[in-house]
């Protein structure tokens, strides 16, 4: 197929700050040796900060944290079978992992991509994103992520849609926005009538935070109508069992 190369987005309401960026992936398959063509998609090679470490998939079977048993795997082995029969079948995987200082664009993250559609060219079968709990076979992430003038920033992270504490509502929240070096976003106390609206809201609020907005504890946030309005309320961790990352909640009103 046509090599694309992946955008880096400007982030106009990026401002300096102490937060960082943690990018992970696990890229099964049998490697051809020698450099990935990442040069194709536009990117010269992980970003200062990332490293790629190459380990035979049986050694990896023996980590405390390997991703393809337990409860966790299961639910790759339902939600993506064949990705998950190619995953488990690689006898190589490439580990892509790393911090990073916040910045005022997104070229670590084009420059990684490029990496990882790269190694798909070269033998790749399989790409597990454990911040957003999705494994993918080749194709679906190149459908996915190889996408002419990128793919839109909600690609890049899992919306989910829950049952809330209250009966009758819903709680609307995210992973992976430490891809961004941002607070996931978390709304809750949402009717049923209204889960749609607060999907969309959703995505706008990590739109600007993917283009670098921050929110502040306590900070208003003015909904269209929406009586009241909603307050951000941060909280959360990387020990957070729900999101691994900080996160930014607010609350529907009753």
């Amino acid at each position: 197929m046509s090599k694309i190369p992946f955008p880096a987005w400007q982030r106009p309401h990026w401002q300096p700050n102490d937060e960082e960026v943690l990018l992970q992936f696990y890229v099964f398959g049998k490697f051809e040796p020698g450099r990935a063509p990442s040069t194709d998609y536009g990117s010269e090679g992980l970003p200062e900060g990332v490293e790629l470490t190459s380990h035979h998939h049986g050694a990896l079977r023996q980590w405390e944290g390997y991703p393809l048993r337990g409860s966790i795997g299961r639910m790759f082995k339902e939600d993506a079978p064949e990705a998950y029969r190619l995953a488990l079948d690689a006898p190589e995987v490439l580990v892509v992992r790393g911090r990073l200082p916040d910045s005022g664009d997104t070229g670590y993250l084009r420059d990684t991509l490029g990496v990882l559609a790269a190694l798909l060219d070269v033998g790749g079968t399989a790409i597990l994103d454990p911040q957003i709990l999705t494994l993918f076979d080749a194709d679906s992430w190149r459908r996915r992520y190889v996408v002419r003038d990128g793919a839109p920033i909600r690609n890049h992270l899992l919306i989910l849609c829950d049952e809330d504490e209250a009966q009758g509502r819903q709680w609307i929240h995210t992973r992976g926005m430490r891809k961004f070096g941002r607070p996931d976003i978390s709304i809750r106390n949402v009717p049923e009538g209204d889960i749609d609206r607060a999907g969309l809201l959703c995505e706008r609020l990590v739109e600007l935070e993917a283009l670098g907005a921050h929110f502040i504890d306590g900070q208003p946030l003015d909904a269209e109508g929406l009586h009241g309005g909603l307050a951000a309320r941060l909280g959360g961790g990387e020990e957070d069992a729900d999101f691994n990352n900080t996160f930014a909640e607010f609350r529907w009103p009753d």
